[in-house]
């Protein structure tokens, strides 16, 4: 089978392109390893616009619905496997997935979104899963009543502190920057708690410990010096890398692996090829952008199919 589109990725982005392409009867095929993207792993998400919060798991679990009540026969969807490769063959994409199965598409929407950045500093893979973790809410409760740093300084960094602060004995937010990146009223709201501390043009140099972590040494680059902070736990916060390996060279990227795409229609280099969400080089990168990105892509991708 031959489909008119071939959506790879399962967050707010791809769901929403895949919405309104059952909308406009478009033959599609939905491949993502799971739903809801980088949110699910949120407490609690305040800025999804008509909804006034919701966690993470739940916001996936609302994509997911919506999209199946309106996929029918149009909307092919396909769970717990990802997108290998993906070749142009004349006028066609040729998909391949993980589990070995190929695809024809006419055209392509990549939604892939990100993967976390890691800490590159001695310790950090060593004492990974010892008091090193890269998900407040998969483990901040094993950290109940200790002492722990969050590394970052964006609104992903903050939101993590404010769920460990439920919990923890005290939380210390360290980045590299002389001031915070995240959304003043985010940044207020969490410094106002009398056991969180932050620490500015901070840059992490190591983590140390004994069988698990007890310390995070970091330079303060103000005064050039050495410091050492004692905790148990380290949760990282710096930032996203793009999940476009997959594309190989097809298509235009920037240095970090971004595909670069034109922000009027989201088109990407190659012709048939569009992209939206925290996989682009969009200069903002949030849920309802993403969504609002890929929606866009979708209606230059209908007019590109009926030309």
């Amino acid at each position: 089978m031959t489909y008119d589109l071939a959506i790879i990725g399962g967050g707010p982005a791809g769901v929403a392109a895949g919405v309104y392409a059952s909308r406009k009867r478009l033959k599609t095929l939905f491949i993502t390893e799971s739903f809801g993207g980088q949110s699910i792993v949120s407490e609690g998400i305040e800025n999804w616009i008509g909804t006034t919060v919701i966690s993470g798991a739940d916001l996936a679990k609302n994509l997911e619905a919506h999209l199946r009540a309106y996929a029918g026969d149009i909307v092919e969807i396909r769970t717990g496997r990802l997108v290998a490769s993906v070749e142009k063959k004349g006028d066609m994409f040729l998909l391949t997935d993980s589990k070995g199965e190929s695809y024809e598409a006419k055209t392509v929407l990549v939604t892939a979104g990100s993967t976390r950045r890691r800490l590159e500093v001695p310790g950090a893979d060593q004492f990974e899963h010892k008091g090193v973790t890269y998900c407040a809410s998969c483990d901040g409760p094993l950290f109940a009543d200790m002492d722990v740093a969050v590394i970052g300084g964006g609104n992903a960094a903050f939101e993590t502190a404010a769920q460990l602060l439920a919990y923890t004995k005290s939380v210390t937010l360290l980045t590299r920057g002389p001031e915070f990146r995240a959304d003043p009223v985010t940044v207020k709201k969490v410094l106002e708690n009398p056991k969180m501390h932050a620490i500015l043009n901070a840059e992490p140099t190591a983590v140390k410990g004994d069988g698990f972590l007890s310390a995070l040494t970091y330079r303060d680059k103000e005064g050039n010096e050495e410091k050492e902070l004692a905790v148990q736990g380290v949760f990282v916060e710096i930032g996203l890398l793009p999940s476009t390996g997959f594309l190989g060279n097809l298509v235009e990227k920037n240095k970090i692996g971004q595909i670069v795409v034109d922000p009027r229609t989201q088109r990407a280099s190659v012709e048939g090829i569009w992209a939206a969400g925290d996989c682009t080089d969009g200069l903002y990168h949030q849920n309802n952008i993403a969504a609002g990105d890929a929606v866009k892509a979708l209606e230059d991708i209908y007019l590109f199919l009926h030309a």
